[in-house]
């Protein structure tokens, strides 16, 4: 998590994975990336690796995979579209925004 994801989607990454982080706020599944795991808990470790392996294996064969290999214009399509909805999200511009309405705007 942090940064590292926002800033490689700014740049046209398409980034897989878990809920978590930033990547809530910002996952359109099959739009600006893919998300993967279904929010399985188990007090089992092993339970768990297992089901997310399942679950990426599963996302990166249906999903990551064919996109990539079969449609690539869907592909830049998402490429662009991390580009632009991460920016909204995170960019300074709509955080100023965001501060003069709260600061300014009462």
């Amino acid at each position: 998590s942090g940064t590292s994801g926002m800033k490689a989607a700014m740049n046209g990454v398409l980034n897989l994975s878990i809920l978590d982080g930033w990547w809530p706020e910002a996952c359109q599944h099959g739009v600006n990336g893919w998300q993967f795991g279904d929010g399985f808990e188990s007090d089992s470790e092993t339970e768990l690796d297992n089901n997310d392996r399942d679950a990426l294996y599963k996302v990166l064969l249906e999903e990551v995979a064919p996109t990539y290999y079969d449609n690539r214009k869907k592909w830049e399509e998402m490429m662009r579209a991390s580009i632009i909805s991460t920016k909204e999200a995170f960019g300074v511009k709509r955080m100023l925004e965001e501060y003069y309405e709260l600061l300014y705007k009462i």
